[in-house]
């Protein structure tokens, strides 16, 4: 791997379109956000990024020194005006918003506040992109739970109908569906920016340490020498690593960038074959594997809101109009996210250039699997 990793020059991939372009990340401080970001640096994209607050300490923010490598300003996405003034002051041509309430057992006790960032939020960012003279492609990220769940055993399919029984669910289902208004509306002339949306969840890697999510909570119980507690080990969920979405949200702001009309105004789920679908005790036991160490026990939770019990993603569509398809096995999903952690606790490297290492072993994957995405070395 080392050989191949010396070899690749990221700000080749994408077709380099990201090289020095002005790209706006909101939410550029959390899980998702932090790793987005690292990608887009390595890219040679000149980076800003809107942010409320670090979701967590640790941080993957502040454990990759991130602060120091792109333009870190700190704004609430319901400010209208102060999120007016960034796009005036740094022209993006590009956006990728994922700013956001993200936990779903969170949104029960603030559901106020989770509607007023997911939708309202939303609809900020896209008025702003409206009143842009700048922006070209923008990329709004919701969510897998944007859907109306029936326990389905088959994956969602973008036309599926939208909605949610919890307030995080509907919050996503109703930014779907502000954006959809919005592109109809306002973004459906050749010369308008491309908008789409994508959806994905279940996201694993390192960094996270976000509450009531199974790696975090298996991380932080290992780490303090405790027994981890599980809801629910029965429930199945499509498990995939962080950089198979986020290579799914470039590769399609890239295509919108091109101007593909096969990609403006669309939806796509970005997830993993069905194979990497497993449940929560599946996970819990393949990382405690590759920890070395570790015991979980199962305790119901009292009055525990509603969780689904299942959840995936048809990714069809992603595939036809995107040449894009997920790459790693459940195992490599879970040894990387495993491998990341053991090295910010035991190791002490650099994680900035472990992130990257990272990146280009997927990187590498993606030359091997001949995705369109990359370039080959």
């Amino acid at each position: 791997m080392e050989n191949m990793e010396r070899l690749i020059d990221m700000q080749e991939t994408f077709g380099s379109i990201f090289k020095g372009k002005k790209v706006l990340v909101t939410g550029h401080s959390g899980f998702k956000g932090s790793w987005l970001s690292t990608w887009l640096i390595e890219l040679g994209a000149e980076v800003v990024g809107y942010s409320l607050y670090e979701p967590s300490k640790p941080s993957n923010f502040r454990v990759l020194n991130l602060r120091d490598r792109l333009n870190d300003i700190k704004g609430d996405i319901c400010d209208y005006k102060h999120l007016k003034k960034l796009f005036d002051d740094f022209s993006p041509e590009v956006v990728f918003h994922l700013a956001a309430q993200a936990i779903t057992c969170l949104s029960y006790d603030i559901p106020h506040d989770t509607f007023y960032t997911n939708v309202g939020g939303t609809i900020n960012i896209l008025e702003c992109i409206r009143e842009s003279k700048s922006v070209k492609a923008a990329v709004i990220i919701t969510s897998d739970k944007c859907y109306l769940n029936s326990e389905w055993t088959w994956g969602y399919r973008e036309s599926d109908r939208l909605g949610g029984k919890d307030p995080y669910s509907a919050s996503k289902a109703c930014a779907e569906l502000v954006s959809y208004s919005y592109n109809k509306s306002f973004f459906s002339g050749n010369k308008s920016p491309g908008i789409s949306t994508a959806r994905a969840g279940n996201v694993i890697g390192g960094g996270d340490w976000a509450r009531d999510r199974v790696i975090p909570d298996c991380v932080k119980a290992l780490n303090s020498g405790k027994k981890l507690i599980i809801r629910n080990p029965q429930a199945t969920r499509p498990w995939q690593h962080v950089l198979e979405p986020l290579s799914g949200y470039l590769w399609l702001g890239a295509c919108l960038l091109k101007n593909k009309k096969n990609v403006r105004g669309e939806s796509f789920n970005f997830g993993p074959a069905d194979k990497v679908t497993q449940s929560v005790k599946e996970l819990i036991g393949e990382f405690l594997k590759i920890w070395g160490k570790g015991t979980w026990k199962h305790i119901p939770v009292k009055n525990q809101k509603s969780e689904s019990a299942s959840l995936k993603l048809c990714c069809d569509k992603a595939l036809h109009e995107l040449s894009w398809h997920s790459l790693l096995t459940f195992q490599e999903a879970v040894a990387l996210a495993a491998e990341w952690y053991k090295n910010y606790y035991y190791n002490k490297n650099n994680m900035y250039d472990f992130t990257c290492s990272q990146i280009k072993y997927y990187i590498k994957k993606a030359i091997t699997q001949n995705m369109p995405w990359v370039n080959k070395v």
